[in-house]
């Protein structure tokens, strides 16, 4: 899925992909735009612009909670939920 992710970001961010906001997507099942602004080392307005444009990919489903909007992963939370137990092995 990271592979997926990373081949159509690279397509459509050109010369602006940063494996850090692969890495970010992936590291938790959602992410703020503070995190990408921590992470990537970009301006508040360029973090919201790369996540809004992963937003009309659909790689990932924007949610306004109180002030704060996150960005969740749901093919990732879906990998977790539908993933077989360890223990039933």
């Amino acid at each position: 899925m990271m592979q997926e992710y990373k081949q159509k970001i690279r397509s459509a961010f050109g010369a602006k992909y940063n494996h850090e906001l692969l890495n970010n997507l992936f590291k938790h099942p959602y992410t703020k735009i503070e995190y990408i602004v921590r992470d990537l080392e970009v301006y508040r307005l360029t973090a919201a612009k790369y996540l809004d444009e992963l937003v009309k990919m659909g790689l990932l489903n924007k949610e306004k909670v109180g002030n704060s909007n996150y960005y969740i992963n749901q093919r990732l939370i879906d990998l977790f939920i539908n993933q077989p137990n360890v223990e039933d092995k």
